[in-house]
């Protein structure tokens, strides 16, 4: 059994094959949101706390914070970011910049085990990200591409994310730490784009013993009714061995979708967490544990 350790001040969270499914909020990031980039860039960060507290709210077990915009200065951006959102919640946090000097900034602000997203198979980029992660004891997502591109091929793909494995294990990084994202790509466009993520799952899970995560909506991109391709996409992610992905908690459907999978893998023991989060209400309008609060304050005996 793998198990990728992350952690805040507070809160430890273990992402691994026998755990629940891991659901990483991805609306901390300012692409494609032109409101929340200009109000970054101008310091306000309201929208910010707002978004954490609401996805943390509708079932995020951590948080992805991104911080990039345009021709800002994205090392202080994505610092403020990562020390507000860690003052308002204690979930722990992906820290995701394509800036090797962000990723640093918001490590040294951090409080607690980061997952760093991320490093690719690029040369350049695994001897700037690696050191970085090994320094503060972080873990890393690796992603299934290098010089040559995104390959269409599952075999390329594993053959990148196993060499991302071999040169993290040279910084003293184990492969418990590497969280591999396999790469999602548009099925509206690659008709073979599901099945080549599970195909790549199964050999991460059974070959390198990592755990694995995604962006999750790049599947429905271009498709209408995306919440519903998304939650079917990561039902069949989950039975292939992914154990986290990067995606909207704020979609109902999606949040159902992993709790579901969860109890059907065993990973929701007596269905405990879906019995509580979808059981009912009462005839009279009250779930079963707010009548008995309401009856051991001599109400309605």
């Amino acid at each position: 059994m793998t198990d990728t350790i992350v952690s805040s001040a507070k809160r430890e969270i273990a992402i691994g094959f026998d755990r629940p499914f891991t659901i990483i909020g991805e609306r901390i990031n300012p692409t494609g949101r032109k409101i929340l980039a200009e109000e970054m860039r101008q310091g306000d960060f309201s929208r910010v706390e707002a978004d954490a507290l609401a996805q943390v709210g509708c079932g995020a077990h951590m948080l992805d914070v991104n911080a990039g915009i345009p021709l800002a200065d994205e090392p202080a951006l994505l610092a403020r970011a990562v020390k507000l959102v860690q003052s308002v919640t204690d979930v722990p946090l992906s820290i995701d910049s394509s800036i090797v000097d962000a990723l640093k900034a918001g490590l040294e602000v951090y409080e607690g085990k980061a997952l760093v997203n991320s490093v690719t198979g690029e040369e350049e980029r695994l001897e700037a990200v690696l050191p970085l992660v090994a320094k503060h004891g972080a873990a890393v997502v690796a992603i299934c591409n290098d010089e040559t591109g995104i390959s269409e091929d599952p075999d390329v793909r594993f053959e990148v994310a196993r060499t991302i494995v071999n040169h993290a294990a040279d910084y003293g990084i184990t492969a418990a730490d590497v969280v591999i994202d396999p790469l999602v790509m548009p099925i509206g466009a690659i008709g073979q784009a599901g099945k080549q993520v599970f195909a790549l799952v199964r050999r991460i899970r059974q070959e390198l013993k990592c755990n694995s995560t995604c962006g999750a909506s790049n599947i429905s991109f271009g498709l209408p009714n995306r919440h519903g391709i998304n939650s079917a996409f990561l039902c069949m992610a989950i039975g292939a061995g992914m154990t986290s992905a990067i995606t909207n908690p704020l979609h109902g459907e999606v949040v159902q979708a992993v709790m579901g999978a969860d109890v059907v893998n065993g990973h929701d023991k007596d269905c405990a967490r879906w019995i509580r989060r979808y059981r009912e209400p009462t005839a009279g309008g009250e779930d079963a544990p707010s009548r008995l609060r309401r009856r051991r304050r001599g109400g309605n005996r």
